[in-house]
């Protein structure tokens, strides 16, 4: 439906464009960050060789029937490696921005569950010093009521302090029970498709970076050479001719041309005895 749409091919140049740069961009600054060290080398770099995978795709899409077999087979190899590097790329950038986004809610998720564990270490002691407290108070005889009434204040302090330690972590998880909810919203998607297919977060995160790497490169390669289709057409309907089928044609003629067969120069044989005869005669 869109081929007939004015300047389609500066719209399938445009989305080649656009998914290109996209893909050199996260490819760039990905390779960046594992190479964080020499980031604006990496950067000069990895840009370079983006563009001129670019350039050697159009190169061998154009003079695929007249380059060399060597130059063909070196370029191809190169543009393969460079995809697989630029897909690297791509998985370190969108790997260190959910790290990015993930790092607070993961640091927050520890501490709740190291405060979970203290909580319950909290009551289980202020069961134990009540216990405690009972049992030293039924060992005493009745009439003992100083006695136990010492025992009483030299517990309740302790068991007054476990307390307090409680409602204060109780108030902790709490503040991060919020904030692990305001968090979670940037991981939410994540969070809901792990518990659909009953896995962990980062299993789903690496599935969909996995898929986006696989289709992200190469349909940017793609697009690439849909455009110079879409130019080799063009220049046919201004031309009247296709280039590609031109080329085509000289590189089959050229396989094709029968090898010119060399005659070989016969010299003339002068009778020397003919010579003499004609001597002869005029003598």
């Amino acid at each position: 439906m869109l081929e007939g749409v004015k300047n389609f091919s500066s719209l399938v140049g445009l989305s080649a464009l656009l998914v290109a740069g996209s893909a050199a961009f996260f490819s760039v600054f990905g390779l960046s960050k594992l190479f964080s060290g020499a980031a604006l080398s990496v950067i000069i770099m990895a840009g370079s060789l983006e563009f001129t995978k670019l350039v050697a795709a159009s190169f061998l899409y154009q003079f695929w029937y007249t380059m060399s077999r060597l130059l063909k087979v070196y370029l191809t190899t190169g543009v393969v490696v460079l995809v697989i590097i630029t897909s690297a790329g791509i998985f370190g950038y969108l790997s260190n921005a959910y790290q990015g986004a993930t790092i607070n809610f993961e640091k927050q998720s520890t501490e709740l569950l190291a405060l979970e564990d203290r909580l319950e270490q909290l009551e289980e002691d202020k069961i134990f010093l009540k216990e405690e407290l009972d049992l030293q108070v039924q060992s005493l005889p009745e009439n003992y009521i100083t006695a136990k009434r010492k025992l009483r204040e030299d517990y309740n302090p302790r068991i007054n302090n476990v307390n307090d330690e409680i409602l204060q972590v109780k108030t902790r998880v709490s503040d991060l029970e919020i904030s692990l909810i305001e968090t979670g919203v940037d991981v939410g998607p994540a969070i809901f498709l792990a518990r659909a297919f009953d896995t962990d977060v980062d299993t789903v995160v690496k599935f969909f970076i996995f898929i986006l790497i696989f289709v992200f490169d190469p349909m940017a390669l793609a697009m690439v050479l849909a455009w110079n289709t879409t130019l080799g057409r063009k220049s046919f309907e201004v031309y009247g001719e296709n280039k590609i089928e031109k080329i085509y044609e000289e590189y089959k003629s050229k396989k094709t041309k029968p090898k010119k067969v060399r005659k070989p120069k016969v010299k003339e044989v002068v009778n020397t005895t003919n010579k003499k005869l004609g001597k002869d005669a005029r003598n």
